[in-house]
């Protein structure tokens, strides 16, 4: 699917000849370590454009209409260059409006953004990543081009990830049926982790 994306996105003036829009809006749900923002950076990469990451935390205030102020300088900011625009942890604005507890500035917020992802028609590609899908308020999910799924790795996946991770360390000793047990729970962020760890020791414990 993001294979689709690139290839939509190299061909996006063919696209866009015939009336049509290249897919360009992206929301990305999984748990953390899974590689959401590493997509966004791998898609900024292969077209060969700047990331901008948003961090939501830093946008919400307190102060009535300046959360929403500072929004529409980012999607004045996402027409005027071409970009990849990530909104990371997008839960913190996506949250379901009909939440008792919600204030008021969140979801005049989030009303906001609708608008303006409805109405964004430029170049760039905005991506929303969030670990907590269930918390997004459906419209969301409407607004977007595609919605992109990542699960915790399989055990084929992870041992995978484990061989490329010690490519140039001597594995022929290991035993991989074992290894693979305790993977279980292990997203692919820790399983890197993991093998850096353990390459790192193997390194230091030898001896010329």
């Amino acid at each position: 699917r993001i294979d689709r994306v690139l290839l939509e996105q190299r061909q996006r003036d063919r696209i866009q000849e015939h009336g049509l829009s290249p897919l360009r809006k992206l929301l990305l749900i999984g748990p953390p370590g899974t590689g959401k923002t590493m997509t966004a950076a791998a898609l900024a990469g292969e077209l060969g454009l700047p990331l901008f990451t948003i961090q939501l935390d830093g946008l919400i205030t307190k102060y009535l209409g300046e959360t929403a102020s500072k929004l529409r300088l980012i999607f004045d900011a996402i027409q005027q260059t071409r970009a990849v625009f990530l909104f990371d942890e997008f839960d913190a604005l996506g949250g379901e409006r009909t939440t008792r507890n919600e204030v008021g500035e969140i979801r005049r917020v989030l009303n906001s953004f609708l608008l303006f992802l409805e109405q964004d028609e430029s170049d760039s590609i905005i991506i929303a990543a969030t670990n907590h899908p269930t918390l997004l308020d459906r419209a969301l999910f409407r607004r977007f081009d595609a919605v992109i799924e990542y699960v915790m790795p399989s055990r084929k996946i992870a041992e995978r990830i484990m061989r490329a991770r010690l490519a140039l360390l001597n594995t022929s000793r290991i035993e991989w049926a074992k290894v693979l047990e305790a993977t279980e729970s292990l997203s692919h962020a820790d399983l890197v982790r993991a093998c850096e760890h353990a390459a790192k020791k193997a390194i230091l414990a030898h001896r010329t």
